[in-house]
């Protein structure tokens, strides 16, 4: 088997995206008071965090799943493939895993619906990325 092989700028601009997108959707643009409400999270409690921690773990987070999802889809993939392997990696393994644990911690359907929704998109926009660019 040869070593896994990474494209370090595809891998950092799919990390990239997922942390844009991500500021879009919890946005007030997006479903931030959606999310606020169904997570329980007030106003007061999501202005109290420490931005420097969330922001820097989630970049992190990111950075892995981008590495994780290029090792995954591998070096020779296409755009078709990629935005597949994203698509099927964030609704078959990350949403349903999120389903779970909602359905066991009793959280809305609302709730899942968002962040499932994200991580679908975030999942298949990474993976066309990393399929189309060589």
């Amino acid at each position: 088997m040869d070593g896994v092989q990474f494209h370090l700028p595809a891998v950092l601009t799919a990390a990239a995206i997922g942390f844009l997108v991500g500021g879009l959707w919890y946005s007030p643009i997006g479903f931030a008071r959606a999310w606020m409400q169904a997570s329980g999270v007030s106003e007061e409690q999501a202005r109290g965090a420490s931005r420097g921690r969330v922001f820097g773990l989630a970049a992190l987070a990111q950075l892995v799943i981008a590495f994780n999802l290029a090792a995954f889809i591998g070096p020779k993939a296409s755009l078709g493939f990629g935005l597949f392997a994203g698509f099927a990696a964030g609704l078959g393994w990350v949403a349903m895993s999120l389903g779970v644990i909602y359905l066991f911690e009793q959280r809305p359907l609302k709730l899942w619906l968002i962040n499932s929704g994200y991580q679908v998109l975030v999942y298949t926009a990474m993976g066309g990325l990393l399929g189309a660019w060589r």
